[in-house]
């Protein structure tokens, strides 16, 4: 499915400012569709005659949350003829709102269309066309009439090219919504309508009564808890009965946590007062607090199981220096090495918010560790190519282990004693696969050798990792000069 701007692209000659104007519009008429419990479809002229509208293409759709739907099916991408919907063509050349004086029956549903000319400046650069379901009889009740007188003042600011506005930026998708709570001010900043959820919102704040016929602005003030916070909103909300809009805002009030939003009405330019959006998210934010607080425990696990790898490293270096076996030695090495390589995963774990682990970082760390060591003792230096990416932490640990012991095995057997040469680890990542190669310049594999019936221990984690822990496979082969590679293949979309 094309998105706005592409259709716009591609079927009409609409300048930046105009597209930028229409999606301003598709940001906020879920609002429309809510209070007007109708379907907007955003119209816009096409083909060689555009201007006069000899064709319209429906690029945008909005189906109500409060109402059932008068389009089933999608309608984006439709076009239509003045003929048959001429209210587009009149709403555009008239410049003001025209409805339909008889429903028109869709697909067995009968719908009341109106269109609403969208206005830039001195031109009309699209149509909105709400459409009304009328199968469904609706009984008049206050918040019908005050959601509907709200829409109507609304859709005549879309008209009139004051609504919406690009500044300030109205952050819809984290703003309260209709069904979230509204109040309808009049001019003097007065309550004259409070949906259920608003009424509740405030109940959480501390207001036992109705609100209908209170000044809004400095009963707000009395029941919020940061002074400053008070103020700011007591001044959106005046802003907003003088014709300012202004993004939402949080406030706190007796343990509640509400987000406010101010919309100003004035439909012809007159003042009409303003709505309020009241959204009460203080279930949200203690989930939140508690995600964090859960998310703040898990790294603080990570970082003493760290510490503790750490420690533990540190004592079998310490035995390992008072060991005069060489076999017992390098057994105590070998363990160190391993704990250390965990250590690493961990710490890197202790410091990420999503469990996932940056690898190359692990790598490009335990790769230095065994290079010094490997440069001391035969000169062999070992380096990494590409990159391995981003992965599940319960990928992380068993693929730096494979990784390390990998390497540790080509160190150990790949050089006759003295002689120097390059190890190379080199990754290449796919959607679905981590494809790992690491490849040695050295003597090569025995004529006998077989990964199944190897018995050296470090080989034998490395089979049972791949096996168990990343279900995914290993080959040990002779490179085609020299030297030896062990080719890796992890499947990254794997789920236990």
């Amino acid at each position: 499915m094309s998105t706005l701007s592409d259709l716009l692209a591609e079927h009409t000659g609409l300048s930046g400012a105009a597209v930028d104007h229409l999606q301003l519009v598709v940001a906020e008429w879920q609002l429309l569709s809510d209070l007007s419990f109708a379907d907007f479809l955003l119209w816009v002229p096409v083909g060689s005659d555009s201007a006069a509208g000899s064709r319209f293409l429906c690029v945008a759709q909005a189906r109500p949350t409060t109402a059932p739907t008068a389009h089933s099916d999608d309608v984006v991408g439709t076009e239509v003829t003045p003929r048959e919907h001429p209210q587009l063509h009149r709403a555009v050349v008239e410049g003001r709102i025209c409805r339909e004086e008889d429903p028109q029956w869709y697909q067995g549903v009968p719908i009341r269309r109106e269109a609403i000319p969208v206005r830039l400046g001195s031109e009309a650069v699209a149509v909105l066309s709400r459409d009304t379901n009328l199968a469904v009889p609706r009984v008049p009740s206050p918040l019908e009439i005050s959601y509907l007188g709200s829409a109507a003042d609304l859709c005549q600011m879309i008209a009139d090219g004051t609504f919406p506005t690009a500044e300030p930026a109205p952050d819809v998708h984290t703003s309260p919504r209709v069904g979230d709570g509204l109040i309808r001010l009049d001019s003097s900043g007065v309550v004259v309508f409070a949906s259920p959820n608003a009424l509740s919102a405030y109940h959480r704040m501390g207001h036992a009564a109705d609100l209908v016929g209170v000044e809004l602005a400095p009963l707000t003030r009395s029941l919020l808890s940061d002074p400053f916070d008070a103020e700011e909103l007591v001044e959106r909300i005046r802003m907003a009965l003088t014709g300012k809009p202004s993004m939402r805002i949080e406030t706190e009030a007796r343990g509640a946590t509400v987000l406010f939003r101010t919309l100003p009405l004035q439909p012809r330019g007159q003042e009409a007062g303003a709505l309020v959006l009241v959204r009460d998210v203080t279930e949200v934010k203690r989930r939140d607090r508690a995600l964090l607080s859960k998310d703040a425990t898990i790294r603080e696990i990570h970082h003493r199981v760290k510490n503790n790898l750490q420690t533990v490293a540190a004592l079998l270096r310490l035995q390992s220096r008072r060991t005069g076996n060489a076999t017992a030695r390098q057994a105590l090495d070998e363990s160190m090495r391993r704990v250390t390589s965990i250590a690493l995963v961990h710490e890197t774990l202790s410091m990420s918010v999503d469990e996932r682990v940056d690898l190359d970082d692990v790598v490009d760390r335990v790769i230095p560790m065994m290079s010094d060591l490997a440069t001391a003792e035969s000169g062999v230096k070992v380096r990494r190519e590409a990159s391995f990416g981003v992965v599940a932490a319960e990928l992380a640990t068993p693929l730096v282990m494979v990784l390390t012991e990998l390497v540790q095995n080509a160190l150990e057997h790949a050089f006759p004693e003295g002689k120097g040469g390059e190890i190379v680890v080199q990754a290449e990542r796919s959607a679905r696969w981590l494809d790992v190669v690491i490849s040695d310049d050295g003597r090569g594999l025995p004529e006998d050798f077989s990964l199944e019936r190897a018995e050296r221990l470090g080989l034998q984690i490395v089979r049972t990792l791949v096996e168990s822990e990343l279900r995914g496979s290993l080959s040990l082969r002779g490179r085609a000069q020299r030297g030896t590679e062990a080719v890796l293949r992890v499947p990254l979309k794997y789920r236990r």
